[in-house]
């Protein structure tokens, strides 16, 4: 265990250096664009970036740490530097040229010289280039060898001097063929992967991928790994992806490093330690995987194995949120749907923002009829995907394209973001993008004319025109268009076209991000972070810049996991819950505490389901969720997965009725009132909490009035047990109360009961003999059907 401690220590002190020098700029690094995982190439997380801010999409980037007042007293030493700056151009560039030239011949003197392995000249340097066939060559070829190994001349003219040797022995002939055979297979799976929908065919591609890393083909490997952690087109097999994982490991794979992490820390497969998981996603993190950062960013954040940091989950999350911003199209992104499991099970009637395969399929008839709105409905749904749609620009175009046919001025606008954004399906062009913006921004579209304002900021099919662009934005902007307030805050802030104004920048990047636009959450978190035009709060930043990573293109699986469970496959949905979990989505750690809450995962052993359920409950209640803390409080009571504790089941409940005025909390309150559960036994305040969960929710009107009911007789019983009845008839003066004589009347009363109650009697019995023979006969009538037997 001291070890383990030690490790961890030498890695968060080596994490806190590198973190420490990535850049809080935007970074442009390629990006890996599978679902599992994305990665920053080490050049990546270690360049420099220019000082100052620029405008990319809307987006704003700062220099780490900059505040106001810096910015300010930077303009005038910039402008001082810029004379400088422009002096020294022409010299820095024939320097440059120089340096350039002087290192491509220090590159050829230091480029290493191949030495001929065998053949006619063993030893002897191979000579570049060189004849053979009359064609030259520059590097080794296999050409003229069926056995397809490389080979040299050591002199120019191999015909001439016939001096030939081998490049590499034959080992390395074997692994380099070995290598390329594998990629070939590989690239002939991601081939039907990435053209192919259907899931059969995609399951034809994992085999060739399987076959592919079979071979050692690290891509393959990482691909196969997950698809069996996952259960994706693969069964599901958790042994052997982690056996894969610690592979990839060996040799040093961030997403391999990233997902043993999340083994570790979830215990599937290996015996949990939290330890052995902070190590694994440190590792993952400094090799650029950016979940891998997710996932320390959240630890961070919330204090989970580590010391809670907010500045470190800062930085974690801002790197992650700068790929995500740049990830971000005119179109936007992909939509995120995120769906309870919990509240689907507890209110079936509500909607889970699915549309039903009926209700898509009677839109598309109306869109076969001509209805226009219908027609623009399913156009949007295409272009972004979510609510049960898959993405499909060619379809949107379709019918974005039968809508502006008809007039309509939205479906104009949206034909012109396609165009300017340009897709496989739609051709890039700025000329026809600006013909559709023109038709619609004409029309009073806020959509067109946030388009049009976009082509005069950048001068796309239009020379630039800062005028007009700010003209467009404030039109789409009043009429509440997200992108249009998203533009003209950063005009505002980037003083483009108008006075330099944070307050404003700050208005409108609060108006988009209340319209749930990605970048003005990635703007307002710079803003806090930096201390720009606000009050610096590292909390605020932090919580916009998560809000931000957990848009990237790995919420997918969210939908994914639904789906598998939906399907039945519990322990895929689980799995990839957990995962999501990890990344710290609240709506992951909820769904997949359900699950295990409902025992529905095989893959976690029966005596581990409550406590892990309770673990991921425990975390979902800390970022607000209503229904988690209930949970704990549940969890607690009847000491599911913890020893029975009602006093700290009181502190959940409490908690969720005074944080999220939950119904269910004030009733479960009220009844530990009535029990004297946790709590000093009081009726009153037991009457209280019930009044206020019946006026809290209208559900929990016929509950509270039962209990009510029950209080009121409990509350009798207890008010008749501490009075002494035999003390209060003695202290009665029946003399006084009915006068001397009220003996007599009570026997009089007593009297004449007595022989109403025989009066009616002797009637009952001479009324029955003769009504027997009259008697008709009565049909016998159904019970009613809450009490009718079983058929």
């Amino acid at each position: 265990m001291g070890r383990w401690v030690r490790w961890v220590t030498l890695l968060l002190c080596l994490a806190a250096l590198s973190v420490g020098a990535l850049p809080a700029a935007d970074e442009e690094g390629n990006q890996d664009e599978s679902l599992e995982s994305k990665t920053l190439s080490a050049e990546d997380q270690v360049k420099d970036h220019s000082t100052g801010t620029r405008v990319v999409a809307g987006q704003i980037f700062l220099e780490s740490g900059k505040s106001d007042s810096q910015s300010e007293n930077e303009e005038s030493f910039h402008s001082q530097e810029e004379e400088k700056e422009n002096s020294l151009e022409e010299l820095n560039s024939l320097e440059m040229s120089n340096l350039l030239n002087k290192d491509l011949e220090e590159a050829e003197v230091q480029s290493p010289v191949l030495t001929a392995i065998g053949g006619t000249a063993d030893g002897e340097p191979c000579h570049f280039p060189f004849l053979f066939m009359e064609k030259e060559y520059a590097e080794c070829t296999a050409d003229g060898r069926e056995d397809g190994r490389l080979w040299c001349a050591t002199t120019y003219d191999y015909k001439k001097d016939q001096k030939w040797g081998f490049c590499e022995s034959e080992e390395q002939s074997n692994k380099r063929r070995q290598m390329q055979e594998a990629e070939d297979v590989y690239q002939i799976g991601m081939k039907i992967l990435n053209e192919s929908s259907k899931k059969a065919q995609k399951k034809v591609a994992y085999q060739y991928l399987l076959k592919a890393a079979d071979m050692n083909h690290t891509k393959a490997m990482e691909k196969v790994s997950y698809a069996l952690l996952f259960g994706d087109y693969l069964k599901q097999n958790i042994q052997s992806s982690k056996e894969l994982f610690e592979k990839l490991t060996e040799e040093g794979s961030p997403k391999g490093q990233m997902a043993l992490g999340f083994l570790y820390a979830s215990g599937l497969g290996v015996n949990s330690s939290q330890a052995k998981a902070l190590v694994y996603y440190t590792f993952g993190a400094l090799g650029g995987n950016l979940i891998a950062h997710m996932i320390l960013g959240y630890r961070y954040w919330a204090g989970i194995g580590v010391l809670q940091s907010c500045e470190s989950a800062l930085t974690h999350y801002r790197l992650v949120a700068n790929h995500v911003a740049s990830d971000i199209s005119l179109t936007g992104g992909t939509v995120v749907q995120r769906i309870r499991l919990a509240d689907e099970v507890e209110n079936p009637g509500m909607a889970s923002g699915m549309l039903e395969e009926d209700l898509i399929q009677y839109y598309q008839f109306l869109a076969e009829k001509g209805d226009v709105q219908a027609q623009v409905g399913l156009g949007q749904l295409h272009l972004h995907g979510g609510r049960g749609v898959e993405q499909n620009h060619q379809r949107a175009f379709e019918y974005f394209n039968q809508a502006a046919n008809a007039g309509n001025s939205h479906a104009m606008a949206f034909l012109g973001k396609m165009y300017s954004e340009g897709s496989d399906v739609v051709p890039q062009s700025n000329e026809t993008a600006l013909q559709y913006f023109k038709k619609a921004a004409d029309m009073g579209n806020p959509v067109g004319q946030s388009g049009l304002g976009m082509a005069y900021l950048y001068g796309r099919g239009v020379p630039v025109n800062y005028e007009l662009a700010l003209k467009y934005f404030q039109k789409a902007a009043e009429q509440g268009w997200v992108d249009g307030q998203l533009q003209l805050g950063s005009m505002y802030y980037n003083g483009i076209g108008v006075k330099k104004d944070y307050k404003q920048a700050l208005k409108y990047f609060n108006l988009a991000s209340q319209g749930g636009h990605i970048l003005a959450f990635y703007n307002l978190a710079q803003m806090h972070a930096t201390g720009t035009g606000v009050m610096r709060s590292c909390h605020t930043a932090v919580e916009l810049f998560k809000n931000v990573c957990e848009r990237g293109r790995w919420s997918e699986r969210l939908m994914t996991a639904y789906n598998s469970y939906k399907d039945g496959d519990s322990n895929s949905a689980v799995v990839q819950y957990l995962l999501l979990a990890e990344q710290g989505y609240e709506v992951a750690q909820s769904n997949a505490a359900f699950i295990l809450d409902q025992k529905e995962a095989s893959i976690v052993g029966e005596n581990e389901t409550y406590p892990r359920a309770l673990l991921h409950w425990n975390r979902a209640a800390s970022q607000g969720y209503t229904v988690a803390r209930i949970k704990l409080g549940d969890y607690h009571f009847y000491g599911f997965g913890t020893d029975v504790d009602y006093e700290t089941a009181f502190i959940h409940y409490r908690l969720a009725s005074e944080q999220q005025h939950s119904a269910q909390a004030m009733f479960n309150l009220g009844y530990m009132h009535e029990k004297g559960l946790g709590i000093k036994q009081d009726i009153h305040l037991a009457k209280r909490f019930y009044d206020m969960a019946a006026e809290a929710s209208p559900d929990a009107q016929v509950p509270v009035f039962l209990a009510l009911c029950k209080l009121g007789v409990i509350y009798s019983l207890q008010y008749i047990r501490e009075i002494n009845i035999r003390e209060v008839f003695s202290h009665i003066d029946m003399d006084q109360l009915l006068g001397p004589e009220w003996d007599l009347y009570l026997m009089t009363i007593i009297a004449l009961l007595l022989g109403t109650i025989i009066a009616y009697r002797q009637r009952q019995h001479q009324a029955i003999p003769r009504a027997a023979g009259l008697r008709p006969a009565v049909p016998q009538q159904e019970p009613p059907p809450e009490h009718q037997p079983p058929q």
